[in-house]
């Protein structure tokens, strides 16, 4: 299976709902931010790891707290993912701090404030 195959993008796609709805109704842990939102998810054609890139909204303690949270659940996480999708292997998850939102919308506020400022 190639890594942009139709199967695999469904598969990402498939994975990413899942964790969502696993982080926003089945992690009680207090540390992870409730404006925790999946960007992207990368199932790798063997179906052992998948990265799941996670964006936070608030402050840079808020983001570690949501990442030492969720990798403290990794195991909870993957076997909830094996329980709802029906794969061959149930991929090892990795977490990866995804700051390109964040990034965004701070070019967008300089942006404003050069244009404020002609």
């Amino acid at each position: 299976m190639r890594k942009n195959s139709i199967k695999n993008i469904r598969i990402n796609e498939e994975v990413m709902r899942e964790l969502s709805n696993i982080i926003r109704n089945e992690i009680k842990d207090p540390r992870i931010n409730p404006f925790t939102s999946i960007v992207a998810v990368e199932v790798a054609p063997d179906l052992k790891t998948a990265k799941a890139y996670i964006s936070v909204l608030g402050d840079e303690k808020s983001q570690e707290d949501t990442m030492a949270g969720l990798k403290s659940a990794e195991g909870f996480v993957r076997k909830k993912l094996a329980k709802n999708i029906n794969l061959r292997n149930t991929p090892e998850i990795k977490f990866i701090l995804d700051q390109s939102i964040e990034y965004g919308v701070n070019m967008s506020r300089k942006i404003d404030e050069i244009n404020n400022n002609i």
